[in-house]
């Protein structure tokens, strides 16, 4: 029989829901090797630059310090990246388990945007916040990562300022959250909306905002004019509405840090340790929660550290408190008072939090214990505030 005679109408045709099934998993698969492709692009573009400040630091043997600057801003872009992908798969992933809780959006946001002032301040970027009260049922940990990937999308792309407003819609009773800012400077000829965008418009921080969005079932929506951006994030589950039908939800009143895998993921860690030993136990302890963990040898370097931008925690070694970590340490705490502070002592199984401290503002872990409590009070230090 040849195959010609075959009619296309005799041909058994797939059911329209396993057409469209088949649609969207090719288009899955074309999203996700575009940002594999884009993820590839942006490592390699900072690491190309690094190499070649290497290569002329091995030919000449000299660096000055901003050459150094530069090369430590390359490298650290690149790591960016990196975690930007593990969290890109995490959130995609699908088997997250969130933990429901009963939030004030405002509050939360005025926390994030006090952590973040000093980078804020040294990129000459003012935050303009317009903050009614609103009370929205989500995940913490997912609701920082999602405010910390907004500002660092907005800081990156952002002109000179940007708008913040939080409000509650009439119908349906959602908050929303706008962000809007010039993308371009005003004095740009631009006129026209669908000219190219800057290349940062789109980067992977915003393919990862998009993902936490996504995640938390929340509207994101961005619209791009010649000149400005303004990205509404809009929150379904809001008191007004959802509180009678709250009881389909895992919702925590009191303290409940999420239930994530890795719930701190992409947290920043800056330990002050001068010897190898204890570096090495740190850095094992924290191994398996994919944080960003950078190192300096004293509390003056950590200073200098902290200038233009604070990390989520410090954590010290007990041989450097003194007057100069009081002082440091108080400097941030008047800017952030919930920030993470964890001492490790040198010696014992000790495990207190900064809670039962005395009011020092600083979490204990001992060495014995380093292991296995380091992880635990990292978790609710950084969940204090959320």
């Amino acid at each position: 029989m040849n195959m010609s005679d075959i009619r296309q109408e005799d041909v058994p045709k797939k059911p329209k829901s396993e057409q469209c099934s088949d649609d969207n998993l090719e288009a899955e698969r074309a999203r996700w090797h575009a940002l594999v492709s884009d993820m590839g692009a942006e490592i390699a573009a900072p690491l190309t630059a690094a190499m070649e400040r290497i290569n002329a630091l091995t030919s000449t043997g000299r660096i000055d310090r901003n050459g150094l600057r530069s090369l430590r801003a390359e490298v650290e872009t690149a790591r960016q990246v990196g975690m930007i992908g593990q969290q890109l798969i995490r959130f995609a992933s699908g088997r997250l388990r969130q933990s429901h809780e009963r939030l004030q959006l405002a509050q939360v946001l005025e926390g994030v945007i006090a952590h973040r002032s000093r980078e804020t301040v040294a990129r000459g970027v003012v935050l303009n916040p317009l903050l009614n009260p609103a009370e929205v049922i989500v995940d913490a940990s997912l609701l920082h990562s999602l405010l910390n990937s907004t500002i660092d999308w907005a800081l990156a792309n952002a002109q000179s300022q940007i708008e913040f407003k939080i409000d509650v819609k009439k119908w349906p009773v959602h908050a929303y959250l706008t962000c809007r800012f010039a993308h371009r400077s005003m004095d740009d000829p631009t006129e026209d909306s669908d000219a190219e965008l800057p290349s940062g418009m789109d980067s992977l921080t915003w393919k990862l905002l998009e993902q936490i969005g996504a995640t938390m079932e929340l509207v994101v929506d961005r619209k791009d004019e010649a000149h400005m951006t303004t990205l509404t994030l809009e929150f379904p589950r809001t008191v007004n509405e959802t509180v009678h039908s709250s009881s389909i939800l895992d919702i925590n009143d009191g303290f409940a840090p999420s239930s994530n895998s890795q719930p701190l993921a992409g947290s920043h860690v800056l330990v002050v340790a001068s010897r190898r030993e204890m570096r090495r136990q740190i850095r094992e302890a924290l191994r398996n929660m994919s944080l960003i963990i950078d190192f300096v040898n004293s509390v003056d370097e950590a200073a200098d550290f902290c200038r233009e931008g604070l990390p989520h925690a410090v954590v010290i070694e007990g041989i450097q408190v003194g007057e100069r970590f009081a002082k440091f340490r108080d400097e941030i705490l008047n800017e952030v008072p919930d920030f993470a502070f964890i001492e490790i002592i040198e010696e014992g199984a000790t495990f207190e939090m900064s809670s039962f401290g005395g009011g020092s503002g600083t979490a204990r872990v001992g060495r014995d214990v380093l292991a296995k409590s380091l992880p635990s009070a990292l978790l609710f230090e950084l969940s204090r505030g959320a």
